[in-house]
């Protein structure tokens, strides 16, 4: 009987990918990853995972290897774990009748554009917004908005080449920068420029139709959003809690998801929550750690039992405060050295420290998500007491930074 395996399609090694890979292992699966650079993942261990050439972008040359591996596996599911394939994967589930996301919806949901004119037309709070496609359209749009803006990629995902403009020097500097070929986008460059919506930061995960978890965030300091910490659940009244999942749920309608896993983030702002992005995925690290500390809950594997066709679980088993701590450089150079993660990670309460980087590593801070060198998690019944033990740990852990002043500085 040939062995079941669960397809995975470009998943990051060093975010949730590996928990992926793991939990299709713990339900008795064999994870083959399809790759353009398979040797990215020889840190998973090749000797229980497979990782497959083959162009990702290309639809019918994955079609095509997902054939020739059905002849030595039963394929159980296909999914990934980011933006950019998760259309493509719910199209190959289509053809190979398997379960899977509408990739249609994926496909609208990813244009930031194209969902807030949905969003927008089922009267779904959000910020106001125009698209651009060249200084001048920029220029009118804030104008038409009114300063502060934020700048962002129609297509883009971790923040990048996103900003907050306050005046129409920096304005002109980051659409420069956008426009100037200094970004890589990932389609025709094309510019949202949304009002600033300014209050709390809080996202909420759901899978289905149900709302798993609500937590906040604090995003750290202007003109980039470059978050620095995670808390779930975010300290919220019913009422609020309940508005909250209320706006999201109904951005499902909206956008027409409501299979697997969906990513929300919001901003308090004076008359409410009001939506800042939807992701038609499950949220990165550190959220999936958060939840199965906080309710018990692991979601990922939720995700895959769905993704197989299988029963799958949301019931919350406990509830306890889990928080991460991000931990961010304060300058560029050459990461000399870490130390101390040992001895944060022996402190009761603690359930994670990862560094991304190893030590000699040059380092250029982009003002994104790229940012992060490492996180620190912890979990108790409390959050005051998850909050000094995030603290004492990340006290213990220090790295040191030359200053390499030949680097590149541009903010990509």
């Amino acid at each position: 009987m040939p062995r079941r395996a669960l397809i995975l399609i470009e998943i990051s090694p060093s975010d949730v990918g590996p928990l992926y890979a793991q939990a299709a292992q713990r339900l008795g699966l064999h994870p083959v990853i399809l790759s353009t650079d398979p040797a990215r993942y020889n840190c998973l261990g090749a000797e229980s995972i497979k990782a497959v050439r083959v162009d990702t972008d290309n639809l019918d040359a994955l079609i095509q290897e997902c054939s020739r591996l059905r002849a030595t596996y039963d394929i159980a599911g296909i999914t990934s774990t980011g933006d950019s394939f998760y259309a493509t994967v719910g199209k190959l589930c289509r053809h190979f009748d398997l379960p899977g996301p509408n990739a249609a919806s994926v496909e609208r949901c990813r244009d930031k554009f194209v969902q807030r004119q949905l969003l927008g037309a089922a009267g779904v709070p959000m910020p106001a917004y125009r698209l651009a496609a060249n200084a001048m359209d920029v220029e009118r749009s804030a104008a038409e908005i009114g300063l502060p803006v934020i700048l962002k990629p129609a297509v883009g995902s971790f923040s990048c080449g996103v900003r907050l403009c306050h005046t129409v020097d920096e304005l002109a500097e980051h659409t420069n920068y956008l426009l100037g070929g200094k970004h890589i986008w990932q389609s025709s460059p094309r510019i949202l420029v949304e009002e600033f919506a300014q209050g709390s930061f809080y996202w909420a995960d759901i899978m289905g139709d149900e709302v798993i978890g609500i937590g906040t965030a604090d995003v750290g300091d202007p003109p980039y959003f470059v978050f620095r910490g995670f808390t779930l659940p975010a300290p919220l009244t019913d009422e609020d809690h309940n508005r909250i999942a209320d706006v999201s749920l109904s951005c499902l309608r909206a956008l027409g998801l409501g299979w697997g896993p969906t990513g929300i983030e919001l901003r308090w702002a004076k008359r409410g929550p009001v939506v800042i992005e939807v992701n038609p995925r499950l949220h990165c690290t550190p959220t999936p750690q958060l939840i199965q500390l906080a309710y018990g809950v692991d979601v990922v594997t939720e995700h895959i039992k769905l993704a197989i066709g299988d029963q799958w679980d949301l019931h919350k088993r406990q509830l306890h405060t889990a928080a991460a701590r991000v931990l961010v450089p304060d300058r560029d150079g050459t990461i000399d050295s870490i130390v101390g993660e040992s001895r944060a990670a022996a402190i009761a309460g603690v359930a994670e420290v990862k560094f991304y980087v190893e030590p000699k590593t040059p380092f250029v801070r982009k003002g994104d998500s790229r940012d992060w060198i490492g996180h620190v998690i912890a979990a108790s019944p409390s959050r005051a007491q998850t909050e000094a033990i995030l603290e004492r740990a990340v006290d213990l852990i220090d790295w040191s930074i030359t200053p390499c002043f030949d680097l590149h500085m541009d903010r990509l």
